[in-house]
């Protein structure tokens, strides 16, 4: 169960009770007391649509995942739990075996632009690769 902090900051994205009431208030004012019955009627009306739509989109989910979409730990798929900073430290922390290359005996013959053009000119076609062009 998610506490009352940790739960108001998921909801609000991070702005406090007296911001809340300070942009009610601001509102209430720029709304009028004429309008205000109706506005908070269809406040009323967009708030039920977002909470039909939220169920509706889980009642889906649980009908194409089966009985498995109770077995789903939420909390391990939640991305605030994720510390980019911890991932990538991990990840450089542990090492590769594809990092390190082994030492060859084999050694590498380099060619030279020169002595591919040089060798182009003397009627060769020049390395045609399809994967790479």
């Amino acid at each position: 169960m998610l506490s009352p902090k940790r739960y108001c900051e998921g909801v609000s994205f991070g702005l406090t009770i007296e911001k809340l009431l300070v942009i009610a208030v601001i509102a209430i004012f720029l709304i009028g007391p004429d309008r205000l019955p109706a506005y908070s009627a269809q406040f009323g009306r967009l708030i039920r649509n977002l909470r039909d739509m939220a169920s509706g989109a889980k009642d889906r989910m649980r009908d194409e995942l089966g009985p498995d979409f109770d077995d789903v730990d939420w909390q391990k798929l939640d991305p605030r739990q994720y510390d980019p900073r911890r991932i990538i430290r991990e990840a450089l922390q542990e090492p590769s075996a594809t990092s390190t290359p082994e030492a060859t005996d084999q050694k590498v013959v380099v060619e030279s632009a020169y002595s591919q053009r040089k060798r182009r000119l003397d009627g060769k076609w020049a390395p045609y690769d399809s994967d790479v062009t």
